[in-house]
């Protein structure tokens, strides 16, 4: 169990860094062709490197890649939509709701209840009040939430995607179908900026980071550790986000805020 922690907080790591990455790329080609581009190109690497055409997969294990991978890439377009609107340390405090929902659904244990709590009330902090309804975007906020929902979901059927297959090939084939999900949107959105070959090493290492390497940790360590530990280690999430969003994007949080993570 231990190596399956060390490889999800390298994951987690790997995760937020690509996030404060893709936010300086939404500005010039949307939430949407951001998306669209990093699952893009995250599929390639995948596919490059786990080769699943090797494979065959009977119906159940298809219809949970297809589930897996459809959870994901709409956990990745809501999630980019609300950095639009909102730092990238608040909306990964949001966004854990689904995680964390998910672990108290699978316990049965007091303990977890306790965190459920904690989260509520740190949550509930970093939700507008009457002082600062102005300065956190309701919209922003809403896509996070979803995002959590889908995140919970990705949780969910991922784990049972990596107990049918190894879990570099079920990253690779679930990465498949969540840029089929979420390319439709992108060119439909962003469609007239994506076509900007200046953005592509960005957009590489975007791929690279938030998706190739953290998917298929996550995988791996997904089938070594239960679903409610799994759901916990991601409270780490919002810390390192806000960490990452202090440093590439100098994103300060109030203290009320931080108090919140």
């Amino acid at each position: 169990m231990t190596s399956a922690i060390l490889l999800l907080l390298v994951a987690m790591i790997s995760i937020q860094m690509g996030a404060g990455f893709a936010k300086t790329l939404i500005p010039v080609i949307g939430a949407a062709g951001t998306t669209g581009f990093r699952l893009f190109f995250a599929s390639a690497l995948l596919w490059a490197i786990w080769r699943p055409w090797k494979y065959r997969f009977d119906k159940a294990t298809m219809m949970s890649l297809i589930f897996y991978g459809g959870s994901l890439g709409l956990m990745n377009l809501t999630f980019y939509f609300s950095l639009q609107r909102i730092p990238l340390g608040l909306a990964v405090t949001l966004e854990f709701v689904g995680p964390l929902t998910l672990s108290v659904l699978t316990s049965r244990k007091k303990m977890d209840f306790l965190w459920v709590a904690l989260a509520a009330l740190g949550i509930s902090l970093v939700m507008p009040h009457s002082e600062s309804s102005s300065t956190l975007d309701l919209i922003g906020v809403l896509f996070a939430l979803i995002a959590g929902a889908f995140w919970a979901l990705y949780i969910y059927f991922g784990q049972r995607a990596g107990t049918a297959l190894h879990g570099g090939i079920a990253a690779t084939m679930g990465m498949t179908v969540a840029t089929l999900v979420a390319l439709p949107f992108s060119f439909a959105l962003d469609g007239d900026r994506m076509f900007n070959t200046s953005i592509l090493p960005l957009a590489f290492a975007i791929a690279l980071l938030s998706s190739a390497i953290p998917y298929s940790l996550e995988m791996i360590a997904l089938k070594r550790l239960p679903t409610k530990t799994f759901g916990i280690l991601m409270s780490l999430e919002p810390a390192m986000a806000s960490c990452v969003g202090l440093i590439l994007l100098n994103e300060i949080l109030s203290p009320i805020h931080l108090i919140s993570l």
